[in-house]
């Protein structure tokens, strides 16, 4: 495998990142799901356990009123849009969300604001008031949004597709982002699959709404296109993928398979590129399995890859206390939070990535390189950036295995899903197992 040295990755000027992102970890929280309350409120009393966890950056999912007509479940779901620029009453007030932005900021954190601008709700005013600003079909009429067409088609009932050759349709779309900057003072946006925005729509928003203020901005896709001007950060499906498989005890679950992501990575993905490593999300759980599903035994040991590989990693809210269940997606389903079991686990790893500038994302950190342990079991790899050094080895297995991380080294063992961690040069020295 080509190694890219540290002293290589010099910035890549297509895409400069904000300071404060550079070795920042994300939290996100389902409002809804948070608390029994289910508030912005609720959200704001925990922000200071979650900033002391290690938490740098807050994403909020969708808190807008949610449409009526055609809705799912009881409550519906939070992407079925029906007016942009004000709160849904069940989750607060515009105040609140104001309140919760400037403790966040106080504590040193920032906020992102998931984005919906694909499609809305059947019943948001664009579509009585502006018809021509929507898909239609060839009927010409609105119809419900039609997700991957083809074969593996899915049919988003409860809303309707945004049409963006309309000029007019991206001023507005532009306009309502800009409100929650200037309302709420927001740090930035998660873009709700922005794929299947037109990228140009992206790039055109972005250089208006930072006349406001310099944002960040998280794609929910993985197209390598949208890092050169849209996006800092997008999701690494892939390495959940790896991880899962892992988790399973497949064949091609090693520390090879890790060895070929990475090359693969580097392959398609510039320099500068963010990418978003978690174990779990909040469409992950909800409609694919918990954490006990996906990874049993092994979730510590996954969740440190997913904290020490290159990008930025991610905790959904309720992780920090064992989500050991998939929580509904359109009915009241509140985290049962336990007594955070997680919390202090999860600490020394996001604490861990803020100390060590080796463990940056994009082009301010080094490269994973991989350390030959003689036993594809174990894998263990470094990430090296001036005098600091970080190095990591994990048991992908459930059996224990024995390694050696060089010639010179005595041979060494680690238990089922057992993992070490060592970090030397960085704020301060750490060593987690």
């Amino acid at each position: 495998m080509m190694l890219v040295c540290a002293a290589s990755q010099a910035a890549d000027p297509a895409m400069e990142h904000l300071a404060w992102s550079r070795q920042a970890s994300i939290y996100e929280v389902n409002v809804r799901q948070f608390s029994a309350e289910g508030s912005l409120r609720a959200v704001d009393r925990q922000l200071p356990r979650i900033h002391a966890m290690g938490a740098d950056i807050l994403w909020i999912m969708p808190i807008q009123p949610i449409g009526l007509e055609q809705r799912k479940g009881s409550l519906g779901s939070y992407y079925s849009i029906r007016d942009y620029t004000a709160v849904n009453p069940e989750m607060g007030s515009a105040e609140d969300l104001r309140g919760l932005v400037a403790h966040a900021h106080a504590l040193g954190m920032h906020v992102l604001l998931d984005w919906v601008a694909n499609h809305t709700a059947w019943d948001h005013p664009w579509v009585r008031e502006h018809p021509d600003w929507y898909k239609r079909n060839e009927k010409g009429e609105v119809t419900a949004m039609v997700y991957h067409p083809g074969p593996h088609q899915e049919i988003w009932s409860d809303v309707v597709a945004l049409d963006y050759r309309v000029p007019a349709l991206r001023r507005a779309m532009v306009e309502s982002m800009a409100y929650w900057i200037r309302a709420a003072d927001i740090d930035g946006f998660r873009c709700d699959i922005a794929a299947e925005v037109p990228t140009d729509f992206w790039v055109d928003a972005r250089r208006e709404l930072e006349l406001i203020k310099p944002l960040f901005l998280l794609a929910e896709s993985d197209e390598p296109s949208l890092h050169e001007r849209a996006f800092d950060m997008t999701y690494d499906w892939s390495l959940h993928d790896l991880l899962r498989r892992i988790a399973r005890g497949d064949g091609d679950g090693d520390a090879g398979a890790v060895r070929t992501y990475l090359d693969r990575s580097r392959e398609l993905y510039p320099p500068s590129a963010y990418r978003m490593l978690f174990t779990t999300n909040h469409d992950k759980n909800s409609w694919e399995g918990s954490d006990v599903e996906f990874f049993g035994a092994s979730f510590r040991a996954m969740a440190v890859l997913a904290a020490t590989l290159q990008g930025m990693p991610l905790v959904y809210g309720g992780q920090e206390s064992v989500l050991d269940r998939r929580l509904a997606f359109f009915e009241k389903d509140p985290i049962a939070w336990k007594e955070f079991a997680l919390q202090d686990f999860y600490r020394g790893l996001l604490t861990l990535k803020a100390a060590n500038p080796a463990l940056a994302a994009g082009q301010y950190g080094a490269p994973a390189e991989i350390i030959d342990t003689g036993n594809p079991r174990v894998l263990a790899y470094r990430r090296v950036l001036g005098e600091n050094r970080v190095r990591v080895v994990v048991n992908l297995s459930s059996a224990p295995q024995g390694y050696r991380l060089s010639r010179d080294d005595a041979p060494a063992s680690l238990a089922p899903w057992a993992w070490e961690v060592r970090a030397r040069g960085g704020l301060q020295d750490a060593d987690l197992r």
